[in-house]
């Protein structure tokens, strides 16, 4: 059933109860897999999109050869690599698909892998690779900025530095009308951030990481066909959205920096 986008102007709520520019529902939590052996974990959930990760080093790398045979690895000699694994639980969404091979699932990895690998201060371990796991339990929109949320703060959790959050959030732009979309022919359109899953289906939209509170834009990815007048309106849209996301993935660091601090006074 197409989306009815008419519903969509500034001044009206989305189909979920949320204006053009709030945010869904967003938790967290770190060091949920502590018992596991993990360095550091975190879970995340952005709407009905939920993410479970984890993160394991920096490990010392002792046959380099062939962990880059296997694919494992994206640095040099003289910094840390960084590998990233993501598995989609087959209840997760409303269409299950086959595990393994999906090649969403490989971009998002390849995107994941590229991001860290440039954000984290890698130097600072050479010869050694830090893997990061994420399981997708539940998905209804975002989820490659569910998982690169997720990612941040299983890292920070694990205590790997890193010179600011890299934070996550998706943006997309209204049509006129359904047959917009079908015609080809996009006009005028409003800005919507952090689509959920059914908007994903219907709308153009984009996914954008940035460094802490700046506008420094590490990771862009548009999964779908749109007019290059319509970029710059989401990107704003985005970069704010991540900006919001980046004080709540904050408060929940702090959150959890306290607790520890109750725990070592008491």
């Amino acid at each position: 059933m197409p989306l009815d986008t008419s519903t969509y102007t500034l001044a009206l709520l989305r189909l979920d109860g949320r204006r053009w520019n709030e945010l869904r529902r967003m938790t967290g939590q770190i060091s949920t897999q502590s018992a596991a052996g993990a360095d550091g974990s975190s879970f995340l959930s952005i709407g009905n999109t939920s993410v479970l990760c984890t993160v394991n080093g920096p490990a010392e790398i002792r046959n380099r050869n062939a962990a880059n045979a296997a694919g494992l690895t994206t640095g040099g000699d003289d910094e840390a690599s960084v590998s990233v694994e993501i598995s989609v639980a087959g209840f997760s969404g409303v269409d299950r698909k086959k595990r393994g091979g999906d090649r969403r699932v490989l971009e998002m990895q390849s995107t994941l892998s590229s991001a860290f690998q440039t954000h984290l201060f890698t130097h600072l371990y050479p010869r050694s690779t830090i893997s990061i796991t994420l399981h997708v339990l539940a998905q209804d929109g975002a989820l490659l900025a569910t998982c690169i949320n997720a990612a941040t703060l299983a890292l920070v959790d694990a205590g790997i530095p890193m010179p600011e959050y890299l934070v996550a959030c998706t943006a997309g732009v209204t049509l006129d009308s359904v047959s917009e979309l079908r015609s080809g022919e996009e006009e005028s359109g409003d800005p919507l951030l952090d689509l959920n899953g059914q908007e994903e289906m219907e709308l153009p939209f984009l996914t954008a990481a940035t460094v802490g509170s700046s506008d420094m834009i590490s990771v862009l990815v548009c999964e779908s066909r749109c007019r290059v007048e319509r970029v710059e309106g989401m990107l704003a849209v985005a970069v704010d959205g991540c900006k919001q996301v980046k004080e709540i993935l904050d408060g929940v660091v702090r959150e959890r920096g306290g607790k520890i601090l109750q725990g070592m006074g008491g």
